[in-house]
């Protein structure tokens, strides 16, 4: 009897720094090349590992899921193990499950969460800012001065619901421009200056689901909130340029440091765990 192939899925989380995002591409290192040719040293692969999000480069993810047909004969819990033990540190798979045989990470799923996260400091650091902070420089984005929060929150509230996103980024599949985004929050906290952190000021989390998104569509969102912080937009300007369907009236996409691929939500019947269940 010859070995089995299985269908399975997994969560994927993964720094994506060093990374030309989750497709793979000619000639350079992606998250998706990684993880097919870590699964090749110790499987037999039917087919390429599916992305439920196609993170552009310097992006990363605590809850990407993925999905491939493989070779196994194995339980699962060694299938995991032997895919870490290959992987770079930089990747990570955290769960992994039988998928049925009609999933697919991408269009099976109903809506995905991404937060972006902003080190804010007081206008007075900036000739003291050091010129790195390692866990601020790979995982956030730095703005020495202060923003107006509450204008922020108030220009996001123009992005929620089903409107033509064209404004924001380019269709990843397909002509429509169109997406439902379902909420859009941005949260406070104080920080104190740790020995690797040295940033001080407060941290903002932006976190935005929508049914799906376009490309670059959260970080051009993100720039322009950041716009909209700095005073240099009002707030009701979003509504402007989400109408006018012109990408060059927002401002330019958010460095990709800052953004996470957070979870991607299924149908309850297809009984997938999300990236808050691993």
């Amino acid at each position: 009897m010859g070995v089995p192939t299985i269908h399975v899925c997994g969560l994927a989380a993964y720094d994506g720094t060093d990374y030309f995002g989750f497709q793979v591409q000619a000639d350079a290192p992606t998250i998706q090349g990684e993880l097919e040719k870590a699964l090749a040293k110790f499987s037999e692969p039917v087919g390429r590992v599916a992305g439920a999000g196609r993170t552009d480069a310097g992006v990363h993810a605590n809850g990407q899921v993925i999905a491939v047909h493989t070779k196994w004969r194995h339980d699962l819990a060694q299938l995991q193990r032997a895919w870490n033990a290959h992987l770079p540190r930089s990747i990570c798979v955290r769960a992994i499950a039988l998928a049925p045989e009609r999933f697919h990470p991408r269009f099976s799923a109903e809506k995905r969460t991404y937060r972006y996260r902003v080190v804010m400091g007081d206008g007075r650091e900036r000739e003291a800012a050091p010129d790195r902070s390692p866990l601020t420089d790979r995982f956030a984005w730095y703005e020495p001065s202060p923003l107006a929060v509450e204008r922020m929150q108030e220009a996001g509230e123009y992005l929620v619901g089903e409107h033509d996103f064209a404004s924001f980024g380019q269709p990843t599949q397909g002509e429509s421009t169109i997406r439902r985004v379902m909420a859009v929050r941005w949260q406070e906290e104080w920080c104190s200056p740790e020995v690797l952190d040295r940033y001080p000021g407060r941290r903002l989390t932006l976190t935005i689901t929508a049914n799906g998104f376009l490309r670059r569509m959260v970080r051009s969102m993100v720039g322009t909130l950041l716009e909209v912080g700095r005073g240099r937009r009002r707030p009701n300007e979003v509504k402007d340029i989400l109408a006018a369907r012109d990408r060059s009236l927002a401002a330019p996409p958010a460095p990709a440091c800052g953004l996470t691929l957070e979870r991607v939500d299924y149908p309850s019947e297809l009984n997938l765990f999300v990236a808050g269940d691993a």
